[in-house]
């Protein structure tokens, strides 16, 4: 069990603190100004030898095979250029101009610009209940329903899924069969928590195909491509047969075999397939506030309402969603952009709107571990700094503030954008975050930097933390003197206090403990039972059939929770390991069932079972050791019950 656990994260322990009063006036902290540093000059010539200085190395370093990376200024393409291989076996190189990479849920920003289409023309109101525009119903949550700006603000509420989101099948659901069949359910308030949800941007873009009359792919094709020119760019899977050979590969790294043709059922949350030289385009109309080579896909105010909405949930000085953007802002400058993954590729998209500069960068291999994301962040940041250089946030709060205000955030987090109703929450528990205090009021993050080092963060103003060795920030929301939620740069998501009665500080540990307890169990009966046969020492204890019901039922649990974990990290490893793609399929909906079925009669009576093994032993006036060995045995089997319960194994839901 501790060997299967390891391959997420462990966290520590949660502690509540009492909430210290507010800040004297004299020592309010603002974040202030550093000094600027000097900038290079954003010329093609500059950029593209910083550029090919960076990512050659960096590619080879994490075992890509391929990336395009286009940059624009003032309405043109500065520099476009493909790296490595689109196909490693055939040495084709990757084309800036014609090789179509996936770029993920940069797809959604072509699915706001559509919505956004169509609110100016009346015909989609961003603040009515979306149900006006649906064939199926969404149900209310407290009796508030959801809004298309909550969507686009990644604030619906609903619980994260899994289930047909990304297959490898030559067939995948239609979208309103998707978004009708696994609908997820909500699980926060509308417009609270921001919760990243794919599901959410399917159902915009099925509300776009509602209303327009025009099948998803085809409105896209016609009122955003076609306007663009991007005639390398299609949201069909798989493509069309005249862009099918233009695709790269996809890898998990560049020594594997490419992987299959990703297919979405949530396809406008994901599905494009594009040019880097296409994606410059896009980037250019929104630069110019919805205008590209004469054509215009949106109005100037209309363009403008997307990229300066900020929609506040935890604090304003954190980088918060416009509608449909994430603001990226940094070194003073205004940046909005979106990241996208699938299994293999990895992208972002990076718009600085007051220097009319746009980034795109994409990705065909996963590379080793979290490479790919550390590259990402990497290029934006030294990017940023080289050619937008600019104040950094400083401040200083009182050390005795700082240390209550640490305290008070030391705990055990969940992140919002989780499965809470499905067995699929156990991976809850695995990925919880521990936030801790040091004695200078710093806080200690499992967050690792580039250098593999955890990161501390200071305090520079009341509740708002930056990072000690460079410019991320964290700030919380605190609520009648408890911290409600936290978030850091990524607007998309928060982290949510845990409950004791599911802390992965104890119960995880605890969990590990009992299934070794029950799986050495398991694996000394046969030999004692062979042992007492070999030398004919008949068992003596009266209780005797007790004994040997108690290992029935602990050798039961542990094939029940090894099923979970066969099932759990199979679908964990369907993002990472090409030979099991559908761990995240409804095909998986009979293994989930038997699971349940074996969970809700195994676990309670295997508990029952160990507690009057408990009774047995202890009524035989057996050794100290029996007894002690029969309490701990139905301490395990109760931890694990305890978890079948909290975690939904003991139940009869499918979906996930």
């Amino acid at each position: 069990m501790g060997a299967v656990l390891a391959i997420c994260f462990v966290a520590g322990s949660a502690l509540a603190r009492p909430a210290p009063g507010p800040l004297p006036a004299s020592q309010s902290a603002k974040p202030d100004a550093a000094t600027p540093a000097t900038s290079a000059d954003l010329t093609r010539e500059d950029v593209g030898a910083w550029l090919d200085g960076f990512l050659p190395y960096a590619l080879e370093r994490a075992d890509i095979a391929g990336a395009v990376v286009v940059v624009v200024k003032d309405g043109n393409i500065l520099f476009k250029k493909g790296y490595g291989y689109a196909d490693v076996a055939a040495k084709r190189p990757v084309d800036p101009d014609q090789t179509l990479f996936r770029p993920g849920s940069i797809s959604k920003l072509f699915t706001w610009t559509a919505v956004m289409q169509l609110v100016e023309q009346h015909r989609i109101d961003l603040d009515q209940d979306v149900n006006i525009y649906l064939d199926f119903k969404i149900p209310p949550f407290g009796g508030k329903p959801v809004t298309m700006r909550q969507l686009m603000t990644h604030t619906p509420g609903f619980e994260n899924a899994l289930e047909e989101v990304i297959a490898v099948k030559p067939t995948y659901p239609r979208l309103r069969d998707f978004l009708k069949n696994w609908m997820p359910p909500r699980i926060f308030p509308a417009g609270k928590v921001p919760a990243y949800s794919n599901y959410g941007a399917a159902l915009a873009g099925y509300i776009v195909e509602r209303i327009s009359g025009e099948p998803f792919p085809q409105y896209i094709g016609q009122h955003i491509f076609a306007p663009l020119g991007m005639n390398h760019s299609t949201f069909l899977q798989p493509p069309p047969a005249a862009l099918a050979p233009l695709v790269s590969h996809g890898y998990l790294s560049a020594a594997d075999e490419p992987g299959p043709f990703e297919m979405l059922g949530a396809t406008p949350a994901g599905g494009l397939s594009a040019s880097g030289a296409d994606i410059a385009k896009f980037m250019i109309a929104h630069l110019q506030n919805g205008e590209y080579d004469g054509h215009r896909i949106l109005q100037v105010a209309t363009a403008q309402e997307m990229h300066s909405t900020p929609y506040t949930t935890i604090s304003p000085a954190l980088n918060r969603m416009t509608l449909g953007f994430f603001q990226l802002d940094r070194n003073g400058h205004r940046i909005i952009g979106h990241d996208g993954d699938t299994r293999f590729f990895h992208s972002a998209v990076s718009l600085f709107l007051d220097e009319n500069v746009g980034l795109f960068i994409s990705l065909n291999s996963a590379g080793r571990s979290s490479d790919t994301f550390d590259l990402r962040e990497k290029l934006f940041d030294d990017f940023t700094d080289r050619y937008f250089p600019g104040p950094t946030s400083t401040g200083k709060v009182p050390l005795a503030i700082a240390k209550a205000h640490a305290a008070m955030m030391v705990g055990q987090y969940d992140g919002s954008r989780r499965e809470d109703t499905t067995f699929a929450s156990f991976v809850n528990l695995l990925s919880q975050v521990g936030i801790g205090a040091d004695e200078s009021g710093r806080l200690t993050t499992p967050m690792t930097g580039l250098n593999g080092e955890p990161k501390t963060y200071e305090e520079i103003a009341p509740f708002v933390w930056r990072d000690v060795a460079g410019k991320g920030l964290i700030a919380a929301k605190v609520v009648n003197g408890k911290v409600a939620m936290w978030g850091d740069e990524d607007p998309s998501g928060a982290y949510t206090p845990v409950p004791e009665w599911r802390n992965a500080a104890w119960l995880l540990p605890a969990l590990e403990l009992s299934f070794l307890v029950l799986l050495l169990a398991t694996i000394t009966w046969p030999v004692a039972a062979l042992t007492r046969r070999r030398y004919r020492a008949p068992l003596a204890l009266e209780g005797a059939r007790a004994r040997r019901w108690i290992h029935v039922a602990v050798a039961a649990d542990v094939l029940v929770m090894a099923g979970w974990l066969t099932l759990i990290v199979g679908m964990m490893s369907t993002f990472y390991w090409t030979w099991a793609p559908y761990f995240v399929s409804s095909a998986m909906e009979k293994w989930v069932l038997v699971l349940h079925l074996c969970s809700i009669i195994v676990l309670p009576l295997a508990t029952l079972i160990a507690f009057r093994n408990v009774w047995a032993t202890f009524s035989a006036q057996a050794g100290l050791m029996a007894k002690l060995w029969s309490v701990v045995l139905a301490a395990s089997c109760l931890i694990v019950l305890w978890v079948g319960v909290v975690f939904h194994f003991v139940g009869l839901g499918v979906s996930f």
